[in-house]
């Protein structure tokens, strides 16, 4: 046990405990040293000592004096309270939880304990440890509503509404006196009580509760938007009408009233008339409104569409709107809307020449008309359901002729020659745009994009610097890490991949990982930000949307991409952290020995200047004084170095397996993984799901076949329970296929396709590795097919060339004389 501190000591402890608040973790160290001079297994001054020595990035020194404090009083609860603080510091949430659980058990009363115990059973989704400390910390503090509040929160989290209702309702009744209108907390509050009754699906009551107890709310727009849809589902519609009318009065550009109050009217999807005018009504009401005069193309055919269509296009064309195309676009899926509206502004177009009278013209600068018109033919010929870029490029450059300064048109062009295949001209054009409007962020994000899809690192980096922060140490990349700016980081690592970077592509690709590790995370603050402000609402809102936050697009492609780059690892190991090891022999071999030989001790360097940094955290230092982390491998050669490539890629399978299991291209994946692990029950499972989404997809039957193939060879090495599993579940294929002959049906029903034809004649190589030469010269001819497109004849390209195909400079001549501007078909490329 330690000894009892004197008055004296005990006010240093009080200052020690003070100082690491303020951040004085120099005066609490010495503090902290004056009292240990006295009382040197003072555990719960050591615990202070470690938890401010933590504060200054050493962290092992402070976990092992931590355990030191443990050893000379483990019945402090304060020494536990800090061993769950550094615990929580470093992630480890689990064990922090356990440590203030003991700790709680020592100290019942603490609030502070019993708070953060409660904060990390929520950021773990505990909900149940959540519910009893929430029951605690209102039994100790029911005069204050947060308390309350977060109750009802744990219930509702649950799923129990019935009783978060009863909390809320209770509190509500302890009231003495009614809150003012003008008090925030009780205006979410009372909101937030409607959104748990109509959740419980008892609208009449959730209606009743928003006209009595919401009249006043603060939030108006809210009150309004939920008792029209409450009385829409309530089928009193002529009220519904009503109150979606004075949403439309409030905003007349959003689409969900329009929509509400059409369907209140009890107006049928066919009732093209009776919607007309409603929408008609409002564009002669609010004459600047477009949604009134855009929304009727959606339903309106034939000659109404075609009258209504000419109105909008004429007036957005008068104004030179450059927006008229995008908005318009997804109208193309019916091929006669498609045609009629290319129709219409050739109309324009040839009326505006023949109308030399500027009299005649009521609508905007007659100058912007044409334009504007060629622009949106430009985009329309790009557009991939109607794309003829030859006419696109004609027409864009007649629209440059005639308004040269027009970044918007610029950067169309440089679309048309991404599409063409032209990535170095896109990339020019695209900078030239920039260059027009050097203060736009917009342009300039998209000419570093292009430079990026040019694999133009250094140029991108320079432009994209433009817009960051000069003083930030480490340049401009160092900001885009800090900014979290994942564009640049995902398109970045995505041009290393292709330049066989690997390790900097891993690099970048674990940067976003990361990223969203620090939303997860960042989440922590929120727990009791949100219940202090009363945002419970949003605070709601905001823990569903982390529960799928790795669903994000963002995630899907950089993990897609880095699984991707670790196969690669493991099918064609790296010899000098660039690209992946060849068919070769002789010099070669030699080469690539020497290589590895650097490439280890490259690796070797970068750790020991890690543990060098490690041993001195405060060498450098933020602009808060606050020790920055160091990082050991900014080149990502330990990344690449990796001995388990199929280990370290299932950081990024099982988040993209467990939040987009509709994803197909992530069953792919997880697919690719698990059969070079040898994981055959998790291998079926991806090939199970990824058949249920399109059996007929191309690497979906390659991969039927490669799995049949492999558990076929490695059939004594199965476990017995494994092997009955597999003989149940893979029923894609009967036992007694003939795979050949199953490969050739396939081929044959997909012979117009291109990228299903050349995944069976893969297939066909590795059935038969005899017919290897006939195989690739039956890939090659898939050139010839009408339906190929550029990115399937590039793929099948790189397949010839990863064979070291004989016919793999006839097929490339074919392919540039088909698509003449790609620069990937030419012989340099």
């Amino acid at each position: 046990m330690p000894q009892p501190l004197t008055s004296k000591e005990s006010s240093l402890f009080r200052q020690v405990i003070r100082n690491y608040e303020d951040k004085q973790y120099k005066k609490g160290i010495k503090a902290a040293e004056q009292i240990l001079k006295k009382n040197p297994k003072h555990g719960d001054t050591l615990a202070m000592k470690a938890l401010i020595i933590n504060s200054q990035g050493k962290t092992d020194e402070a976990f092992a004096l931590a355990k030191v404090a443990l050893q000379c009083d483990m019945k402090s609860h304060v020494c536990w309270h800090v061993y769950g603080l550094l615990y929580r510091a470093g992630k480890n949430f689990e064990e922090a939880i356990k440590a203030y659980k003991f700790a709680l058990k020592l100290e019942p009363d603490s609030q502070q304990i019993q708070r953060d115990l409660a904060l990390l059973q929520i950021q773990m989704r505990d909900y149940q440890g959540y519910l009893t400390s929430r029951k605690a910390m209102l039994t100790s503090r029911s005069h204050i509503r947060q308390s309350w509040t977060a109750l009802a929160v744990a219930y509702h989290l649950m799923g129990d509404l019935s009783e978060a209702e009863s909390v809320l309702t209770t509190y509500e009744e302890t009231l003495k006196n009614p809150p003012a209108k003008t008090d925030l907390e009780n205006s979410e509050a009372v909101m937030y009580k409607n959104s748990v009754i109509a959740e419980q699906g008892d609208i009449q009551k959730a209606l009743d509760h928003l006209e009595s107890a919401g009249k006043h709310n603060l939030d108006r727009l809210a009150l309004l938007e939920l008792r029209a849809k409450y009385l829409l589902q309530l089928e009193r519609k002529e009220e519904a009408a009503e109150a979606y009318r004075a949403l439309i009065d409030r905003n007349s550009e959003y689409k969900l009233y329009y929509d509400g109050l059409t369907t209140a009217l009890g107006l049928k999807l066919t009732d093209h008339k009776e919607r007309k005018d409603i929408y008609d009504g409002y564009a002669e009401k609010f004459p600047r409104c477009d949604a009134a005069r855009r929304l009727p193309l959606d339903f309106l055919e034939g000659d109404e569409f075609r009258e209504a269509a000419a109105q909008y296009i004429c007036r957005m064309m008068d104004k030179g709107v450059p927006s008229t195309f995008a908005n318009l676009k997804h109208l193309y899926a019916d091929d006669s809307k498609k045609e009629t509206l290319r129709a219409i502004v050739q109309k324009y177009i040839d009326r505006r020449k023949s109308d030399s009278s500027e009299e005649t013209q009521t609508n905007g600068d007659a100058s912007k008309g044409i334009p504007a018109a060629l622009y949106f033919l430009a985009q329309h010929y790009n557009y991939y359901l109607s794309r003829d870029l030859d006419k696109a490029l004609e027409y864009i450059d007649r629209a440059i002729e005639l308004e040269p300064k027009s970044v918007d048109f610029h950067m169309t062009r440089a679309r048309i020659w991404k599409h063409y295949g032209d990535l170095q001209k896109a990339s020019d054009t695209m900078e030239q745009a920039r260059a027009l409007d050097t203060r736009d962020r917009h342009i300039n994000t998209k000419s570093a994009k292009y430079q990026l899809r040019n694999n133009q690192g250094e140029a991108a980096l320079k432009t994209v610097g433009m817009f960051t922060r000069a003083e930030t140490a480490g340049g401009p990349l160092a900001d885009l890490h800090d900014m979290q700016c994942m564009w640049f980081l995902t398109e970045d690592g995505q041009s290393y991949a292709r330049q066989g970077k690997y390790g900097l592509a891993l690099k970048r690709f674990t940067t976003i990982y990361n990223i969203f590790d620090v939303w997860q995370e960042d989440q922590f603050d929120f727990h009791s930000f949100s219940l202090r402000k009363g945002q419970i609402r949003a605070y709601v809102e905001m823990m569903r949307w982390e529960d799928h936050l790795r669903e994000h697009p963002f995630f899907s492609r950089a993990a897609l991409s880095a699984i991707d780059v670790y196969i690669k690892l493991h099918d064609k190991p790296l010899v000098n952290g660039m690209n992946g090891v060849g068919e070769a022999g002789g010099d070669d071999a030699a080469e690539r020995k020497k290589a590895a030989k650097k490439a280890r001790k490259e690796a070797q360097k970068a750790e020991r200047e890690a543990h060098a940094k490690k041993n001195e955290p405060n060498k450098l230092k933020d602009a808060d004084g606050e020790a920055k982390k160091q990082d050991d491998d900014p080149e990502g050669a330990k990344l690449a170095a990796t001995t388990e490539p199929m280990n370290d890629a299932m950081k990024f399978v099982t988040p993209l397996l467990q939040f987009s299991p509709r994803s197909i291209e992530a069953q792919i994946a997880g697919f690719e993984v698990y059969i070079r692990r040898k994981k055959y029950l998790l291998a079926l499972k991806c090939l199970l799901a990824a058949s249920a989404l399109d059996k007929e997809h191309s690497q979906v039957h390659g991969q039927v076949i490669r799995f049949k193939l492999a558990i076929d060879q490695d059939r004594e090495a199965l476990a017995p329970k494994t092997a009955e599993i597999i003989k149940s579940e893979f029923t894609l294929l009967p036992a007694s296929t003939n795979l050949t002959l199953y490969n050739d049906e396939y081929l044959a029903r997909h012979a117009d396709c291109a990228r299903r034809t050349v995944s069976a004649l893969k297939i066909r190589r590795l059935l038969s590795p005899d017919k290897a030469t006939s195989c690739q010269e039956d890939t090659a001819k898939v050139i010839n097919l009408p339906s190929i497109t550029m990115e399937e004849a590039k793929e099948t390209l790189e397949l010839l060339r990863s064979w070291n195909s004989s016919v793999t400079d006839s097929f490339r001549s074919q392919a540039a004389a088909k698509w003449p501007r790609a620069t990937v078909f030419t012989a340099s490329s």
